[in-house]
């Protein structure tokens, strides 16, 4: 695929940037180039992402000391079976996950669930999808952008928080707009050093361990450390499920993923011998066979990244529900000490220097964390607007990179985090609101599998179980743990469902973006 930009001065398809009519130009003399009279509306984004690189956002994004900020709470809701609670949290995300590697294969296009909802359900959900989706991408950088200026505030107290979380977004945005591929380099690097944190945790825990015995029953993060309450620990997992929230983030960059290398190499012979129409076929076909490789390698990492998340999530929680000298009755007594209650267990039971590692860490992994999350909402901004869903200046690239929609991402975000870090209940009134959306959208996800597998059978006779039992379920999970929200983030999501619906409205009104059947031709015919 060509590697550079698709300026989108031809006008046919509009079936992502896939180079789905990569042939058209070709077929009259082009060479094959990749430029199609078919081309995508808006720019095209380079390929340039490998596996590795799209499981290093995914882990970045989610965090792996994600659990730090919310352990006490876990604790004191679930009665002490906080590593229990992150097994269950696993394997209820597994089904999101699963639908995700399903869709990816049908519409691997940027814009992830918008792109998917198009596809299984049309063009109205599939912009409420979007739509949804752009609540939680805007919103969860600014937490982490935040997180990352609390921090920073504890381990120097002289400058104010939003000072530290201002600069922490221009940092990081800097770094999106440099490009995708070099913000991963970085993003590497980071999510090295807070897994060596983790391990310095892990060994300096079991060490504790080993010499003074667990404060708590060897077995109590799994059966709670007073009564054992199935209930308890379903209501600690809706709060657990925002510790993964992001792994989806993956999906947004389908566009930009390597394919196999036959693919490539047979793209690259059409630009050599034989004749245009058959250059172009051979155009057509690398094309296809990368997108296909492309939407494997994401549909990996989607899985790869929530068991590695789900493994490091228990680990941790178990060795520090084994170092806290507070019961769980206490810290549910007391809600002032949840926020703080990882860092004290390992300030007490190793040392003031970890605590101030961890910490730093924390701080650092949350910037980076904010970094994935800005790239994947600018991504989200360019697809919907490549659609005429949104303005259509977020959908120019400069060099393979949607600069546009990730500068206003980003404004988003300053604000957002900024305000919320000069208010002292700027914290919980942001993320009272943050999961609402991401969640809608992951229901309309599931619903996306069944509508476009079992009720359109676009893809042939549908797998009964892998697509409509389990999206099913995952559909009640989720709808479950919206149930079980926060009312102040029910009110925020309805508000903004509501708000969606009427720019849906007043577009088709309007005729600026007539509703157009998924496309069903070759995309659907790769998976």
């Amino acid at each position: 695929m060509s590697d550079g930009i698709d300026d989108g001065s031809g006008g046919g398809s509009d079936n992502g940037a896939s180079g789905k009519g990569a042939s058209g130009k070709g077929a009259s003399g082009n060479g094959g180039s990749g430029r199609s009279a078919g081309a995508v509306r808006g720019g095209t984004l380079r390929r340039t992402l490998g596996f590795r690189d799209l499981v290093v956002y995914g882990l970045l994004f989610i965090a792996p000391m994600a659990p730090v900020g919310v352990y006490g709470t876990l604790d004191a809701r679930s009665h002490g079976s906080v590593a229990l609670v992150y097994v269950v949290a696993t394997v209820a995300m597994s089904f999101t996950a699963f639908s995700y590697a399903q869709m990816v294969r049908v519409a691997p296009q940027a814009g992830s669930v918008f792109a998917y909802a198009r596809k299984g359900l049309g063009e109205g959900p599939g912009f409420i999808a979007g739509w949804m989706a752009m609540l939680d991408y805007l919103l969860i950088p600014a937490v982490a952008y935040l997180f990352a200026g609390i921090a920073m505030e504890a381990l120097v107290p002289s400058v104010d928080r939003w000072v530290w979380t201002a600069l922490a977004v221009v940092v990081t945005t800097a770094l999106n707009l440099w490009g995708v591929r070099a913000a991963a380099r970085v993003g590497f690097a980071v999510l090295a050093m807070e897994i060596a944190v983790l391990l310095v945790f892990v060994v300096s825990a079991l060490v504790v361990l080993v010499r003074n015995g667990a404060e708590r029953g060897w077995a109590t993060p799994f059966t709670g450390d007073t009564v054992f309450s199935v209930t308890a620990v379903l209501g600690a997992v809706s709060v657990a499920v925002l510790s993964y929230l992001g792994f989806d983030a993956i999906a947004s960059f389908a566009e930009e993923v390597k394919g196999t290398r036959e693919g490539a190499e047979r793209e690259g012979k059409a630009t050599g011998k034989g004749t245009t129409a058959t250059q172009g076929t051979a155009a057509a076909k690398g094309q296809a066979d990368e997108r296909a490789g492309g939407s494997r390698q994401v549909a990996r990492a989607l899985l790869a990244c929530l068991a590695l998340a789900g493994v490091l999530f228990v680990v941790q929680t178990y060795l520090v529900a084994l170092l806290e000298p507070v019961t769980s009755a206490q810290l549910a007594a007391d809600p002032a000490k949840q926020g703080s209650a990882f860092y004290d267990a390992v300030d007490r039971s190793v040392g003031g220097w970890l605590h101030d590692l961890v910490a730093a860490s924390k701080a650092i992994g949350a910037a980076f964390a904010a970094l994935a999350g800005q790239a994947a909402a600018g991504r989200l901004l360019f697809a919907m607007a490549r659609e005429r869903r949104l303005p259509r200046a977020l959908a120019r690239t400069d060099s393979g990179v949607p600069r546009v929609a990730l500068l206003l991402a980003a404004v988003v975000t300053l604000v957002a985090a900024v305000w919320a870090a000069r208010r002292p209940d700027g914290l919980d009134e942001l993320v009272s609101v943050v999961n609402i959306g991401a969640l809608t959208a992951f229901v309309l996800l599931h619903a996306s599998v069944v509508g476009w597998f079992a009720v359109r059978r676009a893809s042939g006779p549908p797998r009964p179980v892998a697509q409509v039992v389990l999206p099913v379920i995952g559909a009640a999970i989720l709808i479950a743990v919206i149930a079980a929200a926060a009312r102040t983030a029910q009110l925020v999501g309805a508000a903004w469902l509501v708000a969606g619906v009427v720019v849906v409205l007043a577009q088709r009104r309007r005729g600026g973006a007539a509703p157009r059947p998924p496309a069903s031709g070759q995309d659907e015919g790769e998976h």
